[in-house]
């Protein structure tokens, strides 16, 4: 997605921007949004920060601690997120995993993550659980040591080596740390990447955890947000009560901004198990906080996201040179990367990409954006602001701006004046940073598929890291100050506060009303935002592609998101964005959907190009031949990834060919079905099943069912269906499996092994699915079920392992995971299979784990709905599964009915051992005998596409 000028002030990859509600009423105003706040020290220099929020009786908890892997030594590369991961394993007070109490108190958005310049622990817990989560985070604050040997050391550093492993296992997951040993001089400290190297996880001592500790987890260093249903001086009472007696810990010396452009244009060649060339281009340029940060922002939008684009229209729409690209820019405290990503067409050579991108890179720098290019970039960015209103923390919210605004820059607000620099640029000024910034040197990493050469007139000697830099700022320690703390209150050995209380659930009343021509219209009011999300639920999906050309569905709605009769292409992307409107279309197992996110301000317009994108899809030729290229490259992405072949292999194995769920899990088809579509094949599927009488459309937002029946009328009241029946599906009862088989797939190098083990459940209408839901929560669905204790916690082979089910009308997949690494690949199924006979054979679920699941599934109910897309999916599985409208409401009394045996009833009616189906994707060279050996089942080694290898 997309960042927003938020997200520069954020400094975060991937985090969404908050705002004040208050502010907006229009995607073209220009107030700069508030987000009230209350800041305080404590006597020992905790910075606390205070927002008010009470349309849900949650509160954010995010601690934010000024270190990063940017502060790591010489020979201690990774030690900042290892450190982060035994922050987890227990404190003095506490033994045992962090997530127990959390889990029990009904925590949501829980997680802790390292970057370059910080470390962040959060959790968003019912008001009444407050004070349970300050007691475990100033608990690991300021007693942890204790708690810390070297079996802990052990364990995580194991899950995060693992952790790295899977990270580079996925296609292109090796690039990073190239580019940063290629963009960053050696001294700089952005030059090695956060995850580290596995020789220096390797070294990292229980001498090395105490050091860190002592140096960087103080109180003075760190920065306290609490956001949500409190009040600054509850909030006051509470932090002094739970953190004054915490000691400041030394000070800490402040790495200083450091920008080093290349002085000239570099390149560098990898090779990997991919399906198609990539070509990254990186400059480094100036750090968040900065003007040029924001003009380079917007520079990124106008060159290089969507289709609107410079270059997608350039290199994908004209040239056909690419099947995609996007410029982003990646805002850090010390400097900021700015890059380029192409995927270069498959029988393209590179260097025809190179000089396309070069030629129009070069008109840009000459000419700078266009005036309707530079404001359709704010639009999105307003845009932005304005759909991120309604979340107070997890990983993006109204706590993490504040929170990075006060670490990186000392003012919880800073987001405002980048906020305000946006609004003031224009296009002199965006062509200006554009040209001072990515004008020079950058350097070029070209990744080939394995065995590809490149050619050498293009390619350079590859660089293999930069030496040292002169001018290397000095770290500023901060100005000498005096500190205190408070004699505690808090007696820890009476151990975690009691959450004895919990809130009530909050959810909007489900309201129902027709259109002039009968189509059912679905609402719940969320009056938080000025936004209405409109939802088209069709009666079709993925099962759709019964009898029809696999991927049929998916490809259908894929080309209604491109033109219409009477706009192209290029022209729906431009209407979306003018009107600051998110718009799609897309599919699912069961039903296909149409979305619109709208501004208030803007939805009758938005709305009419929803009606137009659904009703009026024009099919058109280009269209559908620039969509099958890149549809193909996408089934190739896939067959490259761990989980995409497991994912496309296993359902026909579940639920045989027959089936109309017996198809590659993502919906896209095979490369035989989509070459063969055709303009007839789209247009016959939208008729058969993108119909009034197939659809129903929901609503959740600012709005009332008397105000948003006219506008849908306006739009959808004179749809006509057609006099032809809707196709029916074959969703026939399967029977399990009468043994049990294994299936192993090829994946030459891959560092882990992905283990993906299947059966059959119920349908989610089933009268037992939430029976299944608690059962499954404690086998594999939770951080503390059986299964990822034993694989990640216990024997540390996996990063994360676990259970789940996908929603379905019919049977649905049950699926046990483990991304294990390579050399327990076997070990790790024999976990499985004990884990799997033992659940219902000798080790049944126990009173204690149903009642864990029941207390976390229940008390996580308030916190569930903070968001109108939270609202709509409920809304979604009240229609598509038949469901009563209190059903909400309802969960927590049907929750709290689920006994140990009810429970174990359901768990036992899916799991059956003898019927279990095991796809493995791992290298068979190092797999084929260790898992021959364990006798899970008969064994056959399959393609890509799930044909037999002889």
């Amino acid at each position: 997605m997309k960042k927003s000028v938020a997200l520069l002030a954020a400094g975060l990859l991937g985090l969404g921007v908050v705002a004040s509600p208050a502010v907006f009423s229009a995607p073209a105003t220009q107030a700069v949004p508030d987000i009230p706040f209350q800041r305080f020290t404590l006597p020992n220099g905790l910075t606390v920060v205070v927002h008010e929020d009470h349309k849900a009786p949650v509160v954010a908890v995010s601690i934010w601690y000024h270190v990063g892997s940017g502060d790591e030594p010489a020979k201690k590369t990774g030690f900042a997120h290892l450190f982060e991961h035994l922050m987890f394993s227990g404190s003095e007070n506490h033994k045992g995993t962090y997530f127990t109490p959390f889990e029990l108190a009904g925590a949501t958005d829980q997680n802790g993550t390292t970057w370059f310049d910080r470390t962040n622990y959060f959790e968003t817990v019912p008001t009444t659980a407050l004070d349970m989560a300050l007691w475990m985070e100033s608990d690991r604050m300021g007693h942890l040591l204790g708690a810390i040997g070297q079996k802990e050391l052990d364990t995580q550093r194991g899950v995060v080596q693992n952790e790295k492993r899977q990270g580079e296992n996925r296609p292109y997951g090796r690039t990073d740390e190239n580019i940063l040993l290629n963009t960053y001089p050696a001294n700089h400290p952005y030059h090695h990447d956060t995850i580290g190297s596995m020789a220096d996880l390797d070294a990292a001592s229980l001498a090395d955890v105490k050091q860190w500790f002592h140096d960087y987890y103080g109180a003075a260093n760190t920065t306290l947000v609490l956001a949500g249903d409190i009040t600054p001086a509850q909030a006051r009472a509470k932090a002094e009560e739970y953190f004054g007696d915490i000691p400041a810990g030394p000070p800490v010396p402040r790495q200083q901004p450091w920008i080093t452009p290349l002085t000239k244009s570099t390149r560098g060649v990898q090779h990997d198990h991919v399906p198609q060339t990539r070509i990254i281009r990186t400059w480094v340029v100036p750090q968040l906080g900065t003007d040029d940060a924001v003009q380079l922002d917007l520079a990124s939008t106008v060159l290089g996201s969507g289709k609107t684009s410079r270059l997608y229209q350039r290199l994908v729409y004209k040239d056909n040179l690419a099947d995609d690209v996007s410029v982003t820019i990646a805002p850090f405290a010390l400097a900021s990367q700015f890059q380029l990503t192409v995927d270069v067409k498959d029988g393209v050579d590179p260097a025809k990409v190179e000089a396309a991108v070069a030629d129009e890179w070069k008109r840009f720098l000459a000419d700078g954006p266009t005036a309707d290019e530079l404001e359709r970039a704010k639009v999105g960015s307003r845009a932005g602001f304005i759909r991120g209103l309604e979340k107070v923390g997890g990983f993006a919210g109204k706590a993490v701006i504040l929170a990075e605004g006060q670490v990186y820059r000392g003012d919880p607000a800073a987001y405002k004046k980048d906020f305000a620099r946006m609004e003031a640029a224009t296009p002199a000024s965006v062509k200006a940073a554009a040209d001072k910034w990515t004008s020079k040197g950058d350097y070029t990493l070209t990744v080939l598929p394995a065995g590809k050469d490149f050619d050498p007139a293009v390619e350079d000697k590859a660089v293999v890291g930069l030496g040292d830099a002169p001018g290397r700022p000095k770290a500023v320690m901060p100005q000498a100050k005096t500190y205190t703390v408070d004699k505690s209150t808090v007696d820890r050995a009476k151990g975690v506060p009691e959450v004895n209380t919990f809130p009530d659930l909050s959810f909007p009343k489900v309201q129902r009303g027709k259109l002039k021509n009968g189509i059912e219209v679905v609402l719940a009011e969320r009056h938080t935002i000025p936004v209405t999300l409109v939802n088209l639920q069709f009666d079709a999906g993925f099962a759709a592609d019964q009898g029809r050309k696999l991927g049929t569905a998916s490809f259908t709605a894929a080309l209604m998101n491109e033109s219409t009769k009477s706009l192209d292409s290029v022209e729906v992307a431009q209407r979306k964005q003018r009107l600051g409107a998110s718009l799609g279309m897309g599919c699912g197992m069961d039903a296909c959907s149409a979305g619109l996110d709208a501004l208030n301000s803007e939805l009758k317009p938005s709305l009419e190009l929803l009606a137009d994108v659904v009703r009026n899809p024009a099919f058109s030729s280009a269209d559908i031949e620039r969509v099958r290229g890149q549809w193909l490259a996408g089934i190739a992405q896939e067959k490259s990834q761990p989980v995409g072949l497991a994912l496309r292999t296993l359902p026909p194995l579940l639920y045989g060919k027959d089936h109309a769920y017996g198809i590659p899990a993502t919906g896209t088809g095979t490369e035989a079905s989509i070459k063969s579509l055709t303009a007839a094949d789209l247009a016959n599927f939208q008729k058969d099943f993108f119909r009034p009488d197939n659809v129903r459309i929901l609503v959740t937002g600012d709005t009332t069912l008397a105000a948003i029946i006219p506008q849908l009328d306006a739009v959808f009241g004179d749809w006509k269906a057609p006099t032809s029946a809707i196709p029916k599906r074959n969703l026939a009862h399967v029977a399990p499996q009468s043994k049990p088989r294994v299936y192993l797939i090829n994946r030459p190098d891959a560092p882990q092994s992905l283990i993906l083990a299947g059966l059959l459940a119920p349908s989610s209408k089933a009268a037992d699915y939430i029976d299944l839901d608690v059962a499954n929560g404690a086998f594999g669905g939770s951080f503390t079920s059986r299964l990822n204790m034993n694989l990640r916690e216990d024997k540390r082979w996996a990063y994360g392992a676990g259970s789940f089910m996908r929603d379905t009308i019919g049977q649905r997949p049950f699926l046990m995971y483990a991304p294990v690494q390579t050399d327990k690949t076997a070990e790790s199924a024999a976990e499985i299979q004990k884990e799997v006979e033992a659940v219902v054979g000798s080790k049944p679920l126990t009173q204690a784990e149903i009642d864990k699941i029941k207390a976390s599934n229940v008390r996580s109910l308030p916190g569930s709905f903070e968001t109108s897309n939270a609202v709509l999916g409920a809304l979604t599985e009240i229609v598509r599964y038949g469901r009563p409208d209190d059903y909400v409401q309802t969960l927590k009394a049907k929750t709290d009915a689920v006994s140990q045996a009810a429970a174990e009833k359901a768990i036992r009616e899916v799991i059956v051992p003898k019927a279990l189906t095991w796809v493995i994707v791992g290298d068979f060279r190092q797999i084929e005998k260790p898992v021959r050996a364990l006798n899970l089942g008969e064994v056959h080694v399959i393609d890509a596409d799930g044909n037999p290898v002889k």
